[in-house]
């Protein structure tokens, strides 16, 4: 009797430290935040889309090398999604402007999310005059 009162006390401890480490991996992919900062560019494509989740994905092109002119030389894309209503419909309205984005970078996507690690949780429009993203 003594015997299989040990087994069923350590089968639940097993139990129960499995759920408490799947929760912590869990959150560890999805809901921790791996970084945050802030990317400067033009917002090229900004779109609603999915089949069942709908989501907001966007591109911004990031200027790295300029020419003396302030002509963009080499570029890269920088792909987001947003989560927020205001937030997109911000980004609807200053679409083919040079902005600053503050964003979350998450380890995995959720599709209700979006498409993207890179969540943007705020935009502003940059100062361009100067050659610099100065945020305004």
């Amino acid at each position: 009797m003594e015997f299989k009162r040990l087994v069923k006390k350590i089968g639940y401890w097993s139990v129960f430290i499995l759920v408490v480490v799947i929760a912590a991996f869990i959150y560890w992919k999805y809901m921790f935040t791996y970084s945050k900062g802030y990317r400067a560019g033009l917002l090229q494509k900004f779109s609603e889309k999915g089949m069942l989740f709908k989501t907001y994905e966007g591109e911004m092109i990031l200027s790295s090398v300029q020419s003396n002119a302030n002509v963009a030389i080499a570029s890269e894309k920088f792909i987001f999604s947003v989560t927020e209503d205001a937030i997109a419909r911000q980004m609807e309205q200053i679409q083919g402007k040079h902005v600053v984005l503050h964003y979350l970078e998450k380890k995995g996507t959720l599709p209700w999310r979006g498409e993207s690690t890179y969540i943007v949780d705020s935009v502003r429009i940059a100062d361009v005059s100067g050659g610099t993203f100065a945020p305004r």
